[in-house]
């Protein structure tokens, strides 16, 4: 999602089968078919229509899904009603779902008052037995994947843009990407409890796009814990939240 005053641009991922498996890892991450359905979901930041698609077309029929964006990048409609909006607010009641789904949208709704206002807004319209999924480029990823430059996001702030336009990728970076303490704090100061899905995310990822390969098998025989030593060097930080209690 971007803010309209702002130039920030959507960014939105079309490739429909990593939409696909995105959201299949999800599902599983949030453990989503031992919630008694039927489930109320939200996307915000819909992009492809993909993720949206899997939810509002599962076989089970347990989702009645909803999805907003500022931009209308959809590539697949069927299954979910979509609403457009001009910011970070929802068109929703307080308390509306089950099941709330920020994928790589918090980066690009604007600065640290935009990025908590996000989140207030993901809190207000969530049920107090809810849960959340939150993903969002880590700062200190090797390759800015947006713009796919090395390095990108460690620079200062007053320094990306200048990098961009001597890369001849753009002229104003117009991304946020945050660090791993700097996520768990914000998520605390908005009232929700969190979890660090980083390990249990990348050992999805090897099951869904390469199953029964050696690699995933490797992969999937590390512990946790040894996986979260080196969670600085992994792309995405992603979160589970929930109300605080």
């Amino acid at each position: 999602m971007t803010d309209m005053a702002n130039p920030r641009q959507p960014h939105a991922v079309l490739d429909l089968d990593s939409r696909r498996w995105k959201a299949l890892k999800i599902e599983r991450l949030l453990e989503l078919d031992r919630r008694p359905g039927p489930l109320r979901l939200l996307e915000v930041g819909t992009g492809s229509g993909g993720i949206a698609h899997y939810f509002g077309t599962h076989p089970s029929g347990r989702f009645d899904v909803e999805a907003v964006d500022v931009v209308d990048n959809r590539l697949v409609t069927e299954g979910y009603r979509y609403t457009a909006v001009t910011d970070v607010r929802l068109p929703f009641l307080d308390d509306s779902f089950d099941v709330v789904l920020s994928n790589h949208v918090i980066e690009h709704v604007g600065d640290a008052a935009q990025q908590r206002a996000h989140l207030f807004e993901l809190k207000r319209v969530l049920r107090p037995d809810g849960v959340g999924y939150l993903a969002v480029p880590n700062r200190w990823m090797l390759v800015e994947p947006h713009y796919r430059l090395i390095f990108l996001s460690w620079l200062p702030r007053r320094w990306r843009s200048a990098y961009l336009r001597m890369s001849g990728k753009g002229n104003i970076y117009d991304c946020e990407p945050l660090q791993s303490g700097e996520l768990d704090r914000l998520l605390c100061d908005c009232g929700f409890a969190s979890e660090d899905l980083g390990p249990a995310a990348l050992k999805q990822t090897f099951l869904i796009e390469r199953p029964g390969r050696m690699t995933t098998r490797v992969v999937n025989a590390i512990p946790d814990a040894l996986i979260g030593t080196f969670g600085w060097v992994i792309p995405t930080l992603i979160r589970r939240f929930c109300h605080s209690p």
